[in-house]
Order: C-alpha cells, then structure tokens, then sequence
C-alpha cells in the first residue's frame, strides 16, 4: 500500500492521528471490532492502558494474519466507555500505540460509548487497512 497522510495546516496539528489518509492498494482489509480478550474469550487488564494495549495487539493479530502490516492501518476507530479517562492515560496510550504499531498514524477517531459487548471491556478498536 502507498499511504499519504494529509494533515493540512489550516486544521490544528494531529498528535496520535491523521487527519486524512490517502490509501492506494488492490486489497482492503476490514477489521472487526477487538478487545482485551485472551485466547479463552476472557477479558483481561483491570485499567483502560492494559485493555488497550491487549486490544490494540489483537486488532495487529488480526491484521497480520489478513497479510498487513500497522503501516497499511488506514482507519482505526477507538470506542471508549470513559473519554474522561482516556485523555487522562492518553499520554501512555500513544506510547502503548507507538511500541505496538509505530508511528505511521492511521486517520482515527474516539467515541465515547455507553458500553461495550462484554461488560468488562472498557475499550475496543476497529478499523480498516489497505494492502498492496
């Protein structure tokens, strides 16, 4: 995939995103809403930093077996049951991304949710990727 992140500068500057992602590639992977679940469907991590970064590894683990890489990320959409929490921990949340998935930012967005499928979860991600 050849991905052009567009951040123009008339919006204010992205700091763990894009603004846009121009995406040229023949395959799109669409990824399915993951969380901090094991191998036994079980939830693990008590705080947001230990589910998103289980979350986040699942979502690559998904991704990776489709045949992509964190680099061809176009899209990654972050539901949260706590926004106020997660700017708090959003410091360790970029680096917990950084360590897990680089710094070839996809376009993103949070949304603050009532609840999530499994009611111990307190973050999923989904997204899409763009493979060559």
């Amino acid at each position: 995939m050849t991905a052009e992140r567009v951040n123009p500068p008339d919006l204010s500057p992205p700091a763990g995103f894009s603004h846009a992602v121009v995406a040229a590639g023949s395959r799109l992977v669409f990824l399915a809403g993951q969380t901090a679940l094991d191998t036994d469907g079980k939830v693990v991590g008590d705080t947001l930093p230990e589910q998103f970064a289980r979350a986040l590894t699942n979502l690559l683990a998904a991704l990776r077996a489709a045949g992509g890489t964190p680099a061809d990320l176009a899209r990654v959409t972050v539901y949260a049951t706590d926004v106020a929490a997660y700017r708090t921990h959003a410091r360790e949340l970029g680096r917990i991304w950084r360590e897990l998935a680089g710094r070839d930012y996809p376009a993103m967005a949070v949304v603050e949710v009532v609840r999530l499928w499994d009611e111990r979860a307190v973050v999923e991600l989904d997204g899409f990727a763009v493979l060559p």
